[in-house]
């Protein structure tokens, strides 16, 4: 009989430099977040609205909620909920509250934390989302989103890069 010739494979590993194992992000620091944060409840304040607003980082967690004197109780969470909902999308939450509200498109609005009502709006720098702003407690979504953006615009030379 013949020896059956045999046939050894040995496979290398070869370990991925740290460049490729890990990336770098930018963060808001938490006294940009409170800027913003003022700034939106200021601009609700001068339009006699009184509302929670919260910033979140990019993964959707709060740095910042502030809550005027006479906010409903349930605007701190549906707040935080709008920015978590802004960053988890990408979008603005008056979009996503457009985009969704086809029947056909509109299962996502059943994830729980999900707001498909103006006032969360991305904060984004340079092509990057570095967080996002929610407002609850003017009358309306749209009165939400203005004080949002009133609150970035407070921060945009601050996150410029």
């Amino acid at each position: 009989m013949r020896a059956a010739a045999a046939m050894l494979i040995v496979c290398f590993a070869v370990p991925a430099g740290a460049q490729d194992s890990t990336f770098t992000v930018k963060q808001m620091t938490p006294e940009t977040a409170l800027k913003a944060a003022q700034a939106a409840l200021a601009s609700c304040r001068k339009q006699g609205f009184q509302i929670a607003v919260a910033v979140t980082d990019r993964a959707g967690v709060a740095q910042v909620v502030l809550r005027d004197r006479f906010a409903g109780p349930h605007t701190v969470e549906t707040a935080i909920n709008k920015a978590w909902t802004a960053v988890s999308f990408r979008q603005d939450t008056l979009g996503f509250a457009a985009s969704t509200a086809d029947p056909r498109h509109a299962g996502v609005r059943s994830i729980p934390r999900v707001v498909a009502v103006g006032g969360g709006v991305p904060v984004e720098a340079a092509g990057s989302i570095l967080g996002a702003i929610g407002v609850s407690g003017a009358p309306g979504g749209e009165a939400d989103d203005a004080c949002a953006k009133a609150g970035i615009e407070a921060i945009r030379d601050d996150i410029s890069f």
